[in-house]
């Protein structure tokens, strides 16, 4: 946007002069250039609040689904409303509005219910009045035990550098949904467990990495999530890199971005 500012010359002996009769600039072009930012936010929290939202993966807890430096968008209306769907939280919505039930399977986004400004996310594996229990590493829902077909070994790096190797597994839900699953053994601190019961209006929440996720099996940190809770389901990447470096590192994007998850949908 071009601004009419006053004319300046330079004289003879290199002073500036301002013209005391050149116009000042015009205060509808300022009011139209607040006009133009103030709707280009007014639209952003509009898509953010009720479309969609964009997160990125800082841990390792959903792998080999989700990698760290994975950016997705989470889409807001998939189960409806709460305070939580707002900026900063703010209590104007009472419950839930326009509420949709989780399903069994899906990836999604929710409060973290003992610190509400932390957002996770998991797989939805139990539905409000389940059983659920570990033994031996196998899941077990509502007494049945869930079945998984070997996919192999694959190699994780960790955090630290070191290689582990994790067996890999498809696992398939009641409802029919598949879903790959990483396993250290089977016999880790949360392979075997009580039996959980789903209180009505909660979800049990699970990591893919079963033996490296923090989820509703540790009840002092995430228990049983409210639906209250829920942000939304995870739809899709747009964005993913291998870098610790921030994201507006352009430079670094050439030799980190992984192409083949850019656009890739969650299962």
């Amino acid at each position: 946007m071009k601004h009419t500012m006053p004319d300046e010359k330079v004289t003879e002996n290199n002073t500036l002069e301002i013209d005391p009769n050149a116009p000042m600039p015009n205060t509808n072009e300022w009011a139209e250039l607040f006009k133009t930012a103030f709707w280009a936010v007014a639209v952003a929290l509009i898509i953010r609040t009720f479309l969609f939202e964009p997160f990125n993966i800082p841990s390792g807890s959903m792998k080999p689904n989700l990698l760290v430096g994975d950016y997705l968008f989470v889409s807001k209306y998939s189960y409806g409303y709460s305070r939580y769907s707002l900026p900063f939280g703010l209590p104007l919505i009472p419950g839930r509005i326009m509420a949709h039930t989780p399903k069994q399977g899906d990836v999604a986004v929710f409060k973290l219910p003992s610190n509400t400004s932390t957002d996770y996310i998991k797989r939805v594996i139990g539905l409000p009045g389940d059983t659920i229990r570990m033994t031996h590493g196998r899941l077990y829902i509502n007494g049945v035990m869930i079945p998984r077909e070997p996919m192999g070994v694959a190699i994780d790096i960790e955090s630290n550098g070191r290689d582990m190797p994790m067996r890999v597994y498809e696992e398939t839900l009641p409802n029919g949904v598949k879903h790959i699953i990483y396993e250290e053994g089977d016999e880790g601190p949360l392979d075997n467990t009580a039996e959980y019961v789903v209180p009505e209006g909660y979800y049990f929440m699970m990591g893919d990495n079963r033996d490296n996720s923090q989820d509703s099996r540790v009840s002092d940190l995430v228990g049983y999530v409210p639906l209250v809770n829920f942000v939304g389901r995870a739809e899709r990447l747009f964005f993913s890199t291998n870098s610790s470096s921030p994201l507006f590192e352009f430079w670094h994007w050439p030799s980190t971005i992984r192409f083949t998850r850019i656009f890739k949908g969650i299962e």
